[in-house]
């Protein structure tokens, strides 16, 4: 086979021909769909008048093709497995096609697919070319109107984007509903979904006075799962409008539920489609993070109305122009809806491990790539979160009222049209008359930069310098880095940990700045400092580095308990934590007994047994890093002295301070009925950290209240917690009952198996490996649905570190065989699966050549373009 181009940013050319309106017919069958287009065409200006007509298509069976009504003949066209191309084409004209699909057999679930009977669309990135021929990019864009066709009775429901203007039986049985969507989209915003479907339905009011029917569609035995995403999405609209002055466009707002999915959700316009996961939710089978997860994509897919619809994308390459900006503005929801240093500490964790991870491994990008083989691939962390860091750092640069005028101008200015990175970066920089060319950087250099500190306190001139030094260490393709504009928040701690007033050059800064870091080396000189501060440096993780500081103990501790921003009062407790397991770390290696040192446990003592005044805060903090995070931190990754140090530190802190955590959980308890709302979301957090302890010390008084704990039955998160300690105790006798009743108990449930499957395959017993080949044959699994296959494989190697890296390297050939039989049913999620595989140039070099030995059995497979443009990245940086 050949090998797949890359296609590149630079060498992008505008569209030869638009599309004003696209008309669709789909008649819909399960093995033989047949799609009818008709789309009104206009040759682009400069375009040459014997331009070909290229349209792209896959996976298409043609029936017909026409202009302007007259049928061609064979010659005046040619057609391949990836576009039809009509070699001579009117100036405008009007060109109809019909081709013929078998949605019944597409399992990469891309275009037009079944999902438990339920015909449905997944047409981002570029799945609109597998249901029609179509210049399928997203500077072509049109209005539509979309007439769906089906059997009444099995799909008695006929979905589209817009509103439906007319609806119709016809013979045999069958039923039509035509919609019209008059906001002009391009086609990855397309969407279908028809099926045997109910729906709860609300109304909304927004602040200019249009009335918007809001439904979600599920199946009938999912209608009691809706009603938390109803209120969610009504949050969203209303927060929009207040924090952001946009307002819906549509009179009606639909969701819909899928089983079979590749992603979370997806924005279409006016009709988004969900993974069941991300929307179903109830105490009974949910637990609060996925309660708090459903809500931010809710609003996430809902904020994409305007950042992302309204405004879309000019190409490809500028993904992150729509995901950057609004996955931080679902931040910012999520944060006023619940606790913002908590939200802060979560998206920051996830960062800190995953992307920093991608950022330092073969499949390092810019926010905005310079190219790229399958656009699929780069729906990444460093597109998604990275790219929000980024919406995040020119928000701390410009101040919140600076930053909302901005992107008011952005939205103002090019409703309507697809534009680019740099237009919404010039918008920033107009309101404030202010050269952005230096932050620019950060779109285009991939890598995790690092900030080296070095401070000096003159007491004779009462001054303090703070000298900060940035680099980024070289990426493939990028050897050498450029300075970034990178804001640094900070603040100076007085003795009693109190924020010391800010003076520099004689201006007053209040107790905490912004300082703006745009040299490879910089100083700060702080005016009028009675005595020696304590530096609170990147408050809030005002940029996405890493930080090198030498503190010590004593000044963690003091920050942990004293500094005024909640994000670095964690983040001391972490990097003090963090000093303890590299002791434990270095004396598992050397073969001596591992102690923990007691100013550590007294300052976790002191946590414990302090009166919280934010349970979610002070349950994030007594939360040890993890594996992942304390693999990020080590130049060589020692698997099993990262996963032995941990435990035992969990196990060591839950025996030695078994009576303050025993009192904890205890004054945590509470009878009241189940919400998933702030207050209760914290105090279950907390309770359920100190029963993690607890159980960590083996004692059978833990043991006792988790099985007491499961056995009641209260609520989904308070029976996960409990499920977990007994699942991941050493004797399995001990947890196999509970796995065996909680299994019979949901097993006609899917969401809630998948549960299941990950709390089995994150056990750190040794038989893992055989558990998860195990559970492959259980009837509730199948390869072929995207949340079975991240419940089960993707838990095991993500978060069961110590079996998938088995020294016998089986847990990499598990994987592999996995991945394989992916690439042949879905190439999306099999090009997703095998990244673990990738990050093996820091492990040891028995695990690193295990690693590239499946890698190479893989590119040996015939590969789709996904699966092969990662696997042929790692190797070549090998």
């Amino acid at each position: 086979m050949a090998e797949p181009h890359a296609i590149y940013l630079k060498d992008y050319q505008p569209p030869r021909y638009q599309v004003e309106h696209t008309e669709l017919r789909f008649d819909l069958a399960p093995e033989a769909t047949r799609v009818q287009a008709t789309l009104q065409i206009t040759r682009a200006p400069g375009t040459a008048s014997d331009a070909a007509l290229v349209l792209a298509g896959d996976h298409l069976t043609l029936e017909h093709v026409a202009i302007d009504g007259q049928p061609l003949e064979p010659g005046e066209f040619e057609v391949t497995d990836r576009a039809l191309t009509i070699h001579t084409v009117p100036e405008r004209f009007r060109l109809d096609t019909e081709v013929v699909l078998a949605p019944a057999s597409n399992t990469a679930l891309e275009g037009l697919y079944q999902s438990n009977g339920m015909f449905c669309t997944q047409c981002e990135p570029e799945g609109f070319r597998r249901i029609t021929f179509y210049p399928d990019r997203p500077d072509v864009m049109a209005t539509f109107t979309t007439t769906v066709i089906g059997d009444q009775a099995a799909t008695p429901i006929l979905l589209a984007n817009g509103n439906p203007v007319e609806r119709g039986e016809l013979p045999d049985g069958r039923h039509f509903v035509t919609w019209n969507d008059p906001h002009p989209k391009p086609a990855y915003l397309f969407a279908l979904v028809a099926g045997n479907l109910e729906k709860i339905e609300d109304q909304f009011t927004t602040q200019g006075g249009r009335e918007v029917t809001l439904q979600i569609w599920v199946e009938q035995q999912n209608l009691d799962k809706t009603a938390f995403a109803m209120t969610a999405l009504k949050h969203s609209m209303r927060w929009d409008e207040e924090r952001f002055g946009r307002e819906y466009d549509l009179d009606l707002f639909m969701i819909v539920a899928v089983d079979d999915f590749n992603m979370g959700a997806m924005e279409n316009k006016g009709l988004n489609i969900f993974n069941s996961s991300a929307v179903l939710a109830n105490p009974d089978t949910t637990v609060d993070a996925m309660f708090q997860r459903i809500e931010g994509i809710v609003a996430h897919e809902y904020f994409h109305n305007w950042s992302g619809n309204r405004v879309t994308c000019r190409d490809w390459f500028q993904l992150a122009l729509k995901e950057g900006f609004t996955v931080f503005r679902d931040q910012l929801f999520s944060s006023d809806m619940n606790s913002a240093p908590v939200k802060r500490i979560e998206d920051v964790a996830l960062l800190r491990t995953a992307q920093f991870a991608e950022d330092s491994g073969p499949t390092a990008h810019p926010v905005r790539p310079d190219h790229f083989i399958e656009i699929s691939n780069f729906y990444t962390l460093t597109v998604y979160e990275k790219g929000a860091e980024v919406v995040r750092m020119l928000c701390n640069l410009l101040g919140w009222e600076t930053f909302r005028q901005g992107s008011d101008l952005y939205f103002e200015r090019f409703d309507g049209q697809a534009v680019r990175v740099e237009d919404f970066v010039d918008c920033m920089a107009e309101v404030l008359n202010l050269d952005l060319t230096q932050f620019m950087r950060w779109y285009s250099q991939a890598g995790t930069p690092e900030i080296s500190v070095d401070s000096a306190y003159d007491a004779e001139r009462r001054t303090f310098m703070l000298t900060l030094s940035q680099h980024t260490p070289a990426t493939p393709g990028q050897e050498e880095k450029a300075p970034l504009q990178i804001p640094v928040e900070m603040g100076l701690l007085d003795e009693q940990g109190v924020d010391m007033a800010l003076v520099i050059d004689g201006q007053s800064l209040g107790s905490s700045t912004v300082l703006n870091l745009d040299e490879s080396t910089k100083q700060f000189v702080f005016e009028d400092v009675p005595h020696a501060p304590v530096p609170s440096l990147l408050r809030g993780f005002s940029a996405p580095v890493k930080l090198k500081q030498t503190l010590s103990r004593e000044q963690l501790s003091f920050l942990m308990r004293h500094d005024s921003d909640g994000f670095n009062r964690w983040d001391a407790g972490q990097q003090l934590a963090l000093k303890e397991l590299e002791t434990l770390m270095a004396a598992y290696r050397r073969g001596d007994e591992m102690v923990l040192d007691e100013f550590f446990v007294e300052t976790v003592r002191s946590l414990v047994e302090t009166p919280a005044s934010d349970k979610a805060v002070l349950a994030e903090m007594l939360t040890l890093p993890t594996e992942a995070f304390i693999a990020e931190q080590q130049t060589t990754v020692d698997i099993d002295a990262i996963h032995q140090a941990r435990r035992f530190a969990i196990a060591c802190l839950g025996d030695t301070l078994f009576e303050a955590f025993e009192t904890l959980y205890t004054q945590e308890q509470s009878d009241a009925a189940y919400a998933p709302d702030f207050d209760q979301i914290a105090q279950r957090s907390l309770k359920n950290v100190a029963l993690a302890y607890l159980c960590a010390s083996g004692r059978d008084d833990a043991f006792a209240y988790a099985r007491q704990q499961f056995e009641a039955n209260a609520n989904m998160t308070d029976v996960r917690a409990a499920l977990t300690q007994l699942a991941h105790a050493g004797d399995t006798s001990i947890g196999d009952p509970a796995i065996r009743a909680f299994g019979e108990r949901w097993a006609h449930d899917p969401l809630v198996m998948d549960q299941w499957f990950a709390t089995q395959v994150s056990r750190p017993h040794e038989d893992a490996l055989e558990r998860v080949r195990f559970l492959m044959a259980h009837p509730a699994f199948s390869i072929k649905n995207p949340n079975r296959v991240r419940a089960l494989i993707g838990t095991f190697v993500n978060q069961n570190r110590v079996n998938f890296h088995r020294r016998d390297g089986q847990g990499y050939r598990l994987l592999a065989d996995v991945v394989i039989e992916l690439n042949r049913l879905n190439p999306e999620i099999a090009a997703r699966m095998v990244l673990p595989l990738t990050r093996f140039k820091r492990l040891d070099g028995t695990r690193r050549a295990l690693m590239l030995e499946q890698l190479e059995r893989i590119k040996a497979e015939p590969l789709s373009r996904n699966v092969y443009e990662v696997v042929d990245k790692a190797l070549t940086s090998a």
